[in-house]
């Protein structure tokens, strides 16, 4: 039963995601504006990216 609940955590966790995403893109898209991601963005992206895939490659690989 801890795998369900575990499961459930992340299924809504990258849905909040994919919300948050298209929340941040569909106002630039309305004004009809380009989706450009820049030296800027990369900053910002990176670090939260970055330790959210290693975290998730350490949980997926490392079993107690």
């Amino acid at each position: 039963m801890d795998d369900a609940a575990f499961v459930l955590f992340i299924g809504v966790g990258v849905l909040w995601t994919i919300m948050g995403v298209v929340a941040v893109i569909a106002p630039l898209k309305a004004d009809g504006q380009k989706i450009r991601f820049g030296k800027w963005g990369l900053v910002v992206a990176v670090p939260i990216v970055v330790p959210l895939i290693a975290a998730l490659v350490f949980a997926a690989i490392w079993h107690p």
